[in-house]
């Protein structure tokens, strides 16, 4: 069983080049089951679906639904490639049901607070463009924060307005850039960067901190904690706020999914899909506010 699942990693890696963060959570998942069955005396995988049906059972009464759905996920994955390797002739994850996970609508920013956040930092000192254009950056793109931090000058074509973007996987893709976010991304490069980096050798990443080296993750996340607090905004906003925001802003202003898809860098329409959840709500919203019996 060991090797089965290195061999269906080392599939997912090299055919299907998967995260690594999602190449570690299959295998943890599948290490649990093969636990959960050597328990139950069982040293091969199951064909019996119900054995299966039981182990999800059994996690389902210790886990979170978000778990349980990942490790079914992960099962549904697994036993397809048994079977494309001809390892098993039946698959018995057709028969059984993915669990509904409780659905966790993530926070957004208005466009008014978005302004607001925009307005905060001190474009008057290095730092305070820096954050300037990191926002901008990330509002105009909706880029992940590691797709901000892993962003290198080589990628930038300011003059096209785009960028060129390595996301989950590896996969690259090109997002084109708004005039004002190019501005500010002009303006921090001008200006700011050089300062930041005070005569150290050159660093490949845009963003850098105070010491002239690479900006982190954590260290964008507590600078936009900061502006947050400072504006008295009481929402849980994180740097992933900036996407949820950018995407929904798009999809109420009539963008299609499917180019939402494409500039968030979603493999699946399924992930995006949760953004129609969030432009429903203002359409309820606005419903409710002009129907005469609304």
């Amino acid at each position: 069983m060991n090797q089965q699942i290195a061999d269906f990693i080392h599939y997912l890696d090299v055919e299907r080049g998967l995260a690594t963060t999602t190449q570690a959570s299959y295998r943890q998942d599948l290490l649990t089951f093969k636990t959960w069955l050597e328990d139950q005396q069982l040293d091969t995988f199951p064909t019996d679906r119900l054995v299966i049906q039981n182990f999800l059972s059994d996690q389902s009464s210790q886990k979170q639904a978000t778990s349980v759905a990942r490790m079914t996920s992960a099962l549904r994955k697994f036993y397809r490639y048994l079977n494309r390797e001809q390892i098993m002739t039946t698959d018995p994850m057709t028969l059984i049901a993915s669990p509904k996970k409780g659905q966790h609508l993530p926070a957004t920013l208005t466009t008014a607070e978005v302004d607001r956040l925009m307005q905060a930092p001190d474009t008057t000192t290095p730092l305070g463009l820096r954050d300037r254009a990191i926002f901008e950056v990330m509002y105009a793109t909706g880029l992940r924060v590691s797709e901000v931090i892993n962003l290198r000058l080589n990628q930038l074509h300011l003059s096209m307005n785009l960028l060129q973007v390595v996301g989950k996987g590896d996969k690259e893709r090109l997002v084109p850039v708004s005039p004002p976010a190019v501005e500010w991304l002009n303006r921090y490069l001008t200006v700011a960067r050089g300062q930041l980096l005070n005569g150290k050798q050159q660093v490949p990443e845009v963003f850098l901190n105070f010491h002239g080296h690479a900006l982190t993750r954590q260290g964008i996340w507590k600078n936009l904690k900061a502006y947050i607090t400072r504006l008295g905004i009481k929402k849980n906003v994180t740097p992933h706020t900036l996407r949820h925001s950018f995407a929904t802003h798009l999809l109420e202003n009539g963008a299609d999914l499917r180019v939402v898809q494409t500039l968030l860098g979603h493999s699946d329409i399924s992930t995006t899909q949760i953004y129609t959840h969030l432009s429903n709500q203002k359409l309820i919203s606005v419903y409710h506010q002009t129907h005469p019996r609304g």
